[in-house]
């Protein structure tokens, strides 16, 4: 049987959104449906609106979501109906090489639901990151949904199914941040300041915060930033050198992911230091161009984080906690809640820097 519910689709490249009726199978084998209660609005649904992540269009959008699980098919063990849930865009497979030797936050054959979610004429969407969460209900492989504490509000535990956990994970697990390092974060959207707070949870003596906007920086200050620069005022390396007394940081996040945010990202290192992107490049082929003579000599790592190389299983409940001890701020994510009608809005709004996040509520039943 098909459910019927409203969401969220983009048809074609760069035209807005449109809420049309989404059909949802029931689950089939290792599958779970899940009814959505709170679902972000990341900078990554305009992306694939635009475009920049593939062009399998018509896509079904929204990820970063949390919900109660509905129905669950055959053969899944990890959750029951009733469990409240975190949906997560990895779910580790346990079988390709990445799992077997260990890094199944690597896992190369990340699972999603084998059947797909239908327009009225049987059109087949495309999930954005396999969960098109901008629905009523959603169907997902039962590994991607994590059981999390029912007391916590789904608009703030939904954040954790991406920008909070990316960047957080960024500066945590990518970045490896130690107490007393100093670190720089390029971009202080959603990604950037949950970069932000986890490094400065996790010790870090100066935490930076850059970007255009200085409403973002104030933001940046909320979470955690001990400096902030604005890159239209004054030069980034520069900033952050004469920060760190000439040295460069020993971290720098580059949140943005565009060329000239990450060669900027590599200058304000230190020597050895280290540079994580998790900015999603907003446009396919984009090129960096750096210094031959500076990878070499000054040293360090260049890593490109993935999902914050989390294990949802395991850094899901983390983050919770540190949430209920009053550690992580997640309410303060939280620019306003809207409903599915107003995402195309909502995509205005992350244009101009007037929210950090906007996220969709659906009325429980």
């Amino acid at each position: 049987m098909a459910h019927q519910v409203r969401g969220v689709v983009a048809r074609t490249r760069g035209a807005p959104v449109e809420v049309v009726t989404v059909h949802v199978p029931d689950p089939g084998p290792d599958e779970a449906l899940i009814r959505v209660r709170a679902c972000g609005v990341c900078h990554t649904d305009l992306h694939y609106r635009e475009g920049g992540i593939g062009d399998d269009f018509p896509f079904l959008l929204g990820h970063e979501a949390a919900g109660i699980v509905e129905a669950v098919g055959d053969g899944v063990s990890n959750v029951a109906p009733g469990d409240a849930v975190v949906i997560a865009w990895r779910a580790p497979c346990g079988a390709c090489r990445s799992c077997l030797r260990g890094r199944p936050w690597y896992c190369f054959d990340s699972q999603n639901a084998r059947q797909r979610m239908t327009l009225d004429d049987g059109t087949p969407l495309t999930a954005a990151l396999g969960i098109g969460a901008f629905a009523e209900l959603c169907l997902v492989h039962a590994k991607q949904a994590v059981k999390v504490d029912p007391t916590v509000p789904p608009e703030a535990a939904g954040l954790i199914g991406c920008g909070v956990m990316a960047g957080y994970g960024a500066a945590v697990n990518t970045g490896a941040v130690a107490p007393g390092d100093t670190v720089a974060v390029i971009g202080c959207g959603g990604v950037g300041n949950a970069a932000i707070a986890g490094a400065a949870i996790a010790g870090a003596r100066m935490v930076i915060g850059v970007d255009v906007v200085d409403r973002k920086l104030e933001w940046a200050r909320r979470f955690g930033a001990t400096h902030t620069v604005n890159a239209n005022k004054q030069d980034t390396v520069d900033a952050i050198r004469e920060l760190t007394g000439g040295f460069g940081a020993d971290l720098v996040v580059d949140a943005v992911g565009r060329p000239e945010t990450y060669l900027q990202a590599f200058l304000a290192r230190d020597h050895a230091g280290r540079l994580v992107n998790v900015g999603v490049p907003p446009e396919q082929g984009m090129i960096v161009t750096l210094p031959m003579s500076e990878v070499f000599g000054r040293g360090g790592s260049l890593q490109s984080s993935w999902y914050g190389d989390c294990l949802p299983t395991r850094d899901f409940p983390v983050l919770i906690n540190l949430y209920r001890k009053g550690r992580l701020d997640l309410d303060g994510f939280v620019s306003e809640t809207i409903t599915i009608d107003d995402v195309e809005d909502a995509f205005r709004k992350i244009i101009n820097s007037e929210v950090l996040r906007s996220v969709v509520m659906f009325t429980p039943r």
